[in-house]
């Protein structure tokens, strides 16, 4: 007979006729008497084959849930081990607490066969493919919500107030000039710079206003534009709504009566659509007139003759191509920045992996919807 007795639980192993066990057990099975008994991962007892087990229960002068939880998961051990547990001995009280806790238990993960290769190779495939589509369903939900959720009327019982909208915009817009401003002014005269340098060897310096201009009003303006506002604001939306779900404030606009996506989606959605299209106005001025001064001061283009050669190379399709893109882009940074913002568990581990997965799909998607809107252009020669 081999006893173990931690603290003032104890357990008595005892050798029944057949290759059995009877396990007695005494005292008080209580959490915070059990010590080293949590840590026996179910196995009172090495495991034996199909041999009967007793347990018994008759001396336990106490038991809670972490106790009960404790022979539970023993029990249901053995017996998916195939061997018959009997217990006995147990008041009323312990049989209820026992019997009302799960039957099973899940068997640890030992080391398998190793997958086929095919498995290997496709199984993280159809797993991102299944992670995407569950992506696209959140983001539809999640403007559909917002949507259905804004009640968009003025006044006492509104749900959206515009005091929200223009927060947004003068957190997303208006805060954004300055960076917007610098980054698409260096953009231009680097532009410029390298073009006028390539065109020098052509006796064709002048053509770099042509380049400048069409290049940053069809793509580049609205482009750089959208992938700093989807790291700028992008980031901002999921961790504003990822630290109010970690402190369950989106519960409590549930619990009043709120939509929580209509309340915090949609005035950010607003803003958004409202900030980015006169954003791309702002970068594509400070980007024309960087290149404007490089090509002053690199291959004396003077002003007038940029702002000609300007007029001439664009056209009225020139500047709408690059601005019909821009309310679709910041749709998307933000429904993809509040489907990452909901996202988030209750640790701080979880808000920073969703606000960085926020940015890199927000980026992803916008350059992917640049180049379907590239291809569209150029089926109908717009």
């Amino acid at each position: 007979m081999k006893s173990i007795h931690p603290e003032s639980a104890a357990i008595e192993i005892d050798e029944l006729p057949g290759d059995g066990h009877r396990i007695r057990l005494s005292g008080a099975w209580r959490n915070n008497s059990l010590g080293t008994l949590l840590q026996s991962n179910g196995r009172l007892v090495p495991a034996s084959g199909d041999a009967p087990v007793e347990i018994d229960l008759s001396a336990v002068s106490d038991m809670d849930l972490a106790g009960a939880w404790l022979v539970r998961r023993y029990m249901a051990t053995r017996q998916a081990e195939g061997s018959p547990v009997k217990l006995t001995g147990a008041s009323r009280n312990m049989r209820e607490l026992i019997g009302a806790l799960p039957e099973s238990v899940k068997a640890p993960a030992g080391p398998g066969a190793p997958l086929p290769l095919f498995q290997r190779i496709f199984s993280p495939v159809g797993e991102a493919m299944v992670e995407l589509w569950r992506d696209m369903v959140a983001m539809m939900f999640v403007l559909g919500s917002a949507v259905h959720g804004a009640q968009t009327k003025l006044g006492r019982g509104s749900g959206v107030s515009p005091a929200s909208v223009v927060t947004q915009l003068d957190h997303m817009g208006v805060r954004a000039v300055p960076i917007i401003v610098l980054m698409s002014f260096l953009i231009g005269a680097i532009i410029a710079q390298q073009g006028a340098f390539q065109l020098r060897y052509f006796g064709a310096e002048v053509f770099v206003v042509d380049l400048v201009g069409i290049l940053q009003l069809r793509e580049i303006g609205v482009l750089l534009t959208a992938i700093m506002v989807a790291g700028r604001s992008g980031s901002a939306i999921t961790a504003e709504i990822g630290s109010m779900k970690m402190r369950e404030e989106i519960d409590a606009l549930k619990v009043i009566g709120l939509n929580p996506i209509g309340v915090l989606v949609f005035p950010r959605l607003v803003a958004l659509t409202v900030a980015l299209p006169l954003l791309t106005i702002v970068a594509n001025f400070a980007a024309l007139y960087g290149a404007a001064v490089v090509a002053w001061t690199y291959s004396d283009i003077t002003f007038d003759v940029f702002t000609t050669r300007l007029h001439d190379a664009i056209d009225y399709s020139t500047v709408a191509s690059g601005m019909i893109k821009a309310p679709f882009m910041a749709l998307i940074i933000g429904i993809v920045s509040a489907v990452e913002g909901m996202k988030v568990g209750g640790s701080a581990e979880s808000l920073g992996r969703h606000v960085t997965a926020s940015v890199v799909k927000s980026i992803f998607v916008v350059i992917l919807v640049d180049g379907l809107f590239a291809m569209f252009y150029a089926a109908i020669d717009f």
